[in-house]
């Protein structure tokens, strides 16, 4: 392996320091000392001398220097050498001090010492101040500009393989032909295949992007360097392209190796012809480009780039060639899920009875590093409650932390305020339990959680779904629609509790009338462009102003029927609201096991709601909750 040549950045650093000091040695200081000594004629000096304003006077080897005593302050004077054998007497009558000195000339030492003392103290002062830039910049000094600053790994550093990715098993069998070639290249070589250059790496954050970039090495036990695309771009231009050169330069030299640049977004957003572009980030982008067309795929130096923007990145960025292969890392599905918390749970102690599927059924939508948080909040709450060990309480509390975060069995609710809470959950359990196409209840609470929740009700679907039906999104607007019906059927009043409910009942109507095309006006039309896919970006209409009002007006008459139907199931089955919430203010929180079974006995024999397995036992783990 060839070795880096050798910076002389330091070197040029010094003798520009060196050069500073020479300049204010010799021509800065005799400058400003010559400024504070004024010269005067011979004849001045002896008029001062008459009028008794001198108090001493020096004679040196080229000149005379006398200080004199001028409203109330010593001034200093020089003046050229004259013979003139009378000025001893006339300082005599006067009275003025005055002799002259031997000038000894300094020793080796002493000189030496004036010239490098100065140095030495510059030098050390430089690295000092250098050292403080490094820290302050994230570990770049002022003589690191330019260079790399991606951190390398080596095989035994980075300890991660493809066992412990879990979730994302179509990712790992798209990346495993990289690390097959990088295994074994001379296979691929024989039949004329080529390692693809780079793979872009699609998906939501705390997908397992980066885990799977550093599985990759690992798994194919080369070099791994890992760079955030914010690095490259500084405020000097010129210092990203420069600092791209060099991360493609230490690559090379340690081939084969992997590069796996996250955020990739940004540096590589679409070029425009608009003014006030970055050009330091244009710049960067070009030189990455360049470089990935200058480099030999055959070395083995395979780039691994991240992001969850993929629709703002410029196209010459993902043209064959380059970016081969579009690799999505997408949220995990309920097996995902299962699995990405046996990974976690490995270096926890447990007990051997953990439920993983009903944890699973519990936390759709959550990503890989939402289930890790999990987990870790599990390990917490144990060693708080002085246990040695994570049980099924743990899990299923720490899935309701992450969810709405801690209780806040502290704060203070007066028992008007807790009634309405109490009906107003209630209202969402009933509503729910007396529709199909909903989900079972599995808890409701009302203690206090920090993230503003006075209550909530927890509903966990029987199985994993991946389509939502009209009559099941409906039903989910008049189940969120129940605690303001609630609080309309009991107190004949409304309060800012249902302020969220509103929120997701208003995005659910909108998505059917605007993006899902259920409805008979608009038909399978789309009336909006969405943002990001990953960053839950806004919407734009894309309809025209008098086709958005009729719109909104069907929205409005969806949310308005959805409350409608919730209002009139809470009146038909006011017995059960009254008694279920009375239970629930007694207990604060009971499962969904309870609930139904005090719903059950206001409803007739073959009305009644069997739960089904799966939800006995998450009432089960819930009840000690």
């Amino acid at each position: 392996m060839k070795k880096p040549k050798k910076s002389y950045s330091i070197f040029i650093y010094y003798g520009i320091v060196l050069a500073i000091l020479l300049f204010v040695n010799l021509f800065l200081y005799p400058y400003l000392l010559k400024q504070s000594v004024t010269e005067v004629g011979y004849s001045d000096m002896l008029k001062k001398i008459d009028s008794g304003v001198v108090k001493k006077v020096e004679k040196q080897s080229n000149q005379w220097l006398f200080v004199a005593e001028e409203n109330g302050k010593e001034v200093i004077y020089k003046t050229g050498p004259w013979d003139d054998p009378g000025l001893t007497k006339l300082l005599r009558e006067k009275n003025i001090e005055f002799g002259s000195k031997i000038q000894e000339e300094p020793g080796l030492f002493a000189t030496a010492l004036s010239w490098f003392l100065p140095i030495i103290i510059i030098v050390v002062g430089g690295r000092i101040l250098s050292r403080s830039l490094a820290k302050s910049m994230g570990g770049v000094g002022p003589m690191s500009f330019g260079k790399s600053n991606a951190k390398v790994y080596v095989e035994a550093n980075t300890g991660k393989t493809f066992k412990d990715v879990a979730g994302q098993e179509e990712a790992k069998e798209a990346l495993s032909e990289i690390v097959s070639f990088l295994h074994n290249p001379i296979k691929y070589a024989r039949i004329g295949a080529k390692l693809p250059k780079g793979a872009l790496l699609v998906g939501p954050p705390g997908t397992g992007k980066t885990l799977l970039a550093q599985a990759v090495a690992g798994e194919a036990h080369v070099p791994f360097f890992s760079i955030s695309g914010s690095e490259f771009v500084e405020m000097f231009v010129g210092m990203g392209a420069s600092r791209v050169r060099d991360l493609f330069k230490q690559a090379n030299e340690k081939a084969p190796c992997i590069v796996f640049i996250d955020e990739i977004d940004t540096i590589g957003k679409r070029r425009d012809s608009q003014l006030g572009g970055n050009d330091e980030r244009e710049q960067t982008l070009n030189q990455l480009l360049a470089e990935m067309d200058g480099f030999d795929g055959k070395k083995g130096v395979v780039i691994l780039v991240a992001t969850n923007r993929p629709e703002i990145l410029d196209p010459a960025l993902l043209r064959p060639g380059r970016f081969d292969r579009r690799i999505p890392v997408e949220l995990p599905d309920l097996k995902g899920r299962i699995d990405i918390l046996k990974v976690h749970i490995r270096n926890v102690r447990h007990e051997d009875n953990i439920n993983f599927e009903q944890v699973g059924l519990a936390t759709a939508g959550a990503s890989g590093a939402d289930l890790a948080n999990m987990i870790n909040e599990a390990a917490l709450r144990a060693v708080r409650e002085g246990r040695t060990e994570v049980t099924q309480r743990d899990i299923v509390e720490s899935v309701e932390v992450v969810i709405a975060g801690y209780e806040r069995k502290s704060m203070v609710i007066s028992p008007e305020e807790k009634k309405i809470i109490a009906y107003h959950e209630v209202g969402h359990a009933l509503v729910a339990a007396s529709q199909t196409h909903s989900a079972p209840v599995a808890k409701i609470t009302i203690i206090p959680r920090t993230s503003g929740a006075l209550g909530y009700t927890l509903q966990i679907d029987k199985e994993e779904k991946f389509l939502m039906s009209k009559e099941e999104l409906y039903n989910q607007m008049v189940t969120l629609s129940g605690g303001r019906a609630a609080e309309e059927v009991i107190f004949n009043t409304q309060t800012t509790g249902a302020s969220n409910d509103i929120e997701k009942i208003t995005n659910i109507a909108n998505a059917i009338v605007m993006r899902y095309g259920m409805t008979e006006k608009f038909g399978m039309a789309t009336l909006v462009q969405d943002g990001n896919r990953y960053l839950g970006g806004g919407s734009q209409v894309i309809v025209s102003e008098g086709t958005h009002k009729e719109a909104d007006e069907a929205v409005l008459e969806l949310i308005k029927s959805a409350h409608k139907k919730a209002v009139d199931i809470l009146k038909n089955n006011e017995d059960a609201l009254h008694d279920i919430a009375k239970h629930l203010i007694e207990k604060e929180t009971i499962t969904g096991d309870e609930f139904m079974e005090i719903f059950n006995r206001h409803v007739a024999p073959d009305e009644k709601i069997e739960a089904s397995e799966k939800e006995v036992d998450i009432a089960k783990n819930l009840e000690e909750n």
